[in-house]
């Protein structure tokens, strides 16, 4: 198979989809990769790196235009929508829940399209969604605390606090993987630390693994109104794979916090977990509402992209295997992770969550891929 790595063009965004030591071991399987020119360099990796793995250098329009299967980091921004044609692979997050026309406008193109985010398990553990969840959450406090920082418009609060000064006050929504990382860095920082989740079995996990540390409440309206109201920094992190993420708190909700606190919504690429959400970019990533600074970047792990593109290749890199082997129709049909991933297969809509999102009708895998063969 001939396996494309193109450049991300989202603004701000620096990872790519493959390390040269992943190229490396797609070229000792015996496929072809092919580079698009300069898509490492945001993440310290040149041309020459990929060529010594094996990879062979082209423009943009060769990757898309000879790639069997494409592999990118983020959604397709409309001119490389534009780029995909029938029968062609594309792999990649996409969070179409709450973008249908992009969902929509993948189907015209007859392109199978695999999203990371909604790869997962029987029980519902997304790997391919994991890493970058936990570097989110790793960075949700950090970004926060920055922001709580006087100059910066914040409320000139120090996460840890100090002797005989209280340590600012931090509300995670969600004890996820993303919840929980960014309540352990949190924690570490010295901050008094709630998580609020809907699953008893996940909360007494979170209070063995913090020992005790870690406030974990059960999550409802009325509890979330109360946190918050006191809070000096929530963070968003509430995830329904493939679908559009839970609104928890609203306008008027908002209003309760205390004036230049912070919010940071890590939910933000599926919708995000404020009614104020709107996805903002690291050249600019702050707006405020209700006095209330907002923090919305929608792809966040992109300001850590060495790190990030390392942790994307651990992963997805026995998925490119197994595909590049087998082939598509072959690799879906015989692993049922890869198949929950497929959003669409040709004209059709095939993940659930994304079809219910969307409003669309989802086909099962096996019958779009019967269709479209």
């Amino acid at each position: 198979m001939l396996v494309g790595v193109v450049t991300e063009r989202k603004q701000d965004e620096y990872r790519v989809a493959m390390t040269p030591s992943g190229v490396h071991e797609l070229v000792r399987d015996g496929h072809e990769v092919l580079v698009e020119a300069g898509a490492g360099e945001g993440s310290q990796f040149t041309d020459q790196d990929y060529v010594g793995a094996g990879a062979r250098i082209a423009d943009r329009d060769a990757v898309w235009d000879t790639a069997d299967m494409v592999m990118k980091v983020k959604e397709p921004l409309a001119e490389e929508v534009a780029l995909l044609r029938p029968g062609q692979v594309l792999f990649t997050y996409l969070h179409l829940a709450p973008v249908p026309d992009l969902a929509r406008a993948l189907c015209d193109t007859g392109a199978t399209c695999i999203a990371y985010e909604t790869v997962s398990t029987e029980d519902g553990r997304t790997p391919l969604l994991a890493p970058m969840s936990e570097v989110a959450g790793r960075l949700a406090p950090q970004v926060g605390a920055g922001l709580l920082e006087r100059p910066r418009g914040g409320r000139g609060v120090l996460l840890g606090g100090v002797p005989g000064v209280r340590p600012a006050k931090v509300v995670v929504l969600g004890g996820g993987m993303a919840g929980s990382n960014a309540a352990g860095i949190a924690l570490a920082l010295g901050a008094n630390t709630t998580v609020v989740d809907l699953s008893v079995d996940r909360m007494r996990e979170l209070e063995r693994t913090f020992s005790g540390r870690l406030n974990v409440i059960m999550s409802s309206r009325m509890t979330i109104i109360d946190l918050i109201s006191d809070a000096d920094l929530v963070i968003g992190a509430v995830l329904v794979p493939g679908a559009k993420a839970p609104s928890l708190v609203d306008r008027e909700m908002l209003r309760s916090m205390r004036p230049r606190s912070v919010v940071v919504d890590i939910a933000v690429d599926q919708g995000g977990c404020f009614e104020t959400t709107r996805p903002t970019t690291h050249s600019d990533p702050t707006y405020e509402v209700e006095d209330v600074i907002h923090y919305c970047v929608a792809n966040m792990p992109g300001a850590v992209p060495v790190t990030s593109t390392h942790a994307l290749t651990n992963v997805t890199l026995p998925f490119i295997r197994r595909i590049a082997a087998s082939g598509v129709e072959r690799a879906l049909l015989d692993d049922p992770m890869l198949a929950r991933g497929a959003n669409v297969i040709g004209s059709h809509v095939t993940n659930v969550a994304v079809a219910d999102a969307i409003g669309a009708d989802a086909v099962p895998v096996h019958e779009a891929l019967a269709l479209t063969s």
